[in-house]
């Protein structure tokens, strides 16, 4: 059984989030959607149901080295699930380690083998909204 249905977003840090609008509104046409408050700047936009999420600047991040741990801000590919709890199950069961944030909202984070951070995501969670 798949536990990826489809890719759901990509998550890009950049240096210059403005400059990055200017890239991805005004040269590729993206259309900017609602983003939740995280804490940090960012923009997402969306084109034919595949998102794309600009991560800004983050005072104290070195962004040679990425972020330790499971970090929903670290760059990363994010595909949809179906199911949170059985997507959760088999991750343990096959022993991979995750960071995950809950069913209401929808979010698990986990590494490849090549420790690149990959996002299961279950649209619709509350995706980090207070």
């Amino acid at each position: 059984m798949a536990i990826a249905k489809r890719v759901h977003h990509v998550s890009v840090q950049v240096t210059d989030l403005e400059r990055a609008r200017s890239f991805y509104e005004g040269v590729l046409g993206l259309e900017e959607i609602e983003r939740p408050d995280f804490g940090f700047p960012g923009v997402w936009y969306e084109t034919e149901g595949l998102q794309v999420h600009l991560i800004g600047e983050i005072p104290g991040l070195d962004r040679a080295r990425p972020p330790k741990g499971l970090s929903p801000i670290a760059t990363h590919i994010a595909f949809q699930v179906a199911d949170y709890a059985q997507t959760l199950e088999a991750l343990e069961r096959q022993g991979i380690e995750s960071a995950a944030f809950g069913e209401e909202v929808g979010q698990i984070f986990v590494r490849d083998p090549d420790g690149n951070v990959v996002e299961l995501i279950v649209p619709g969670g509350r995706l980090g909204r207070a």
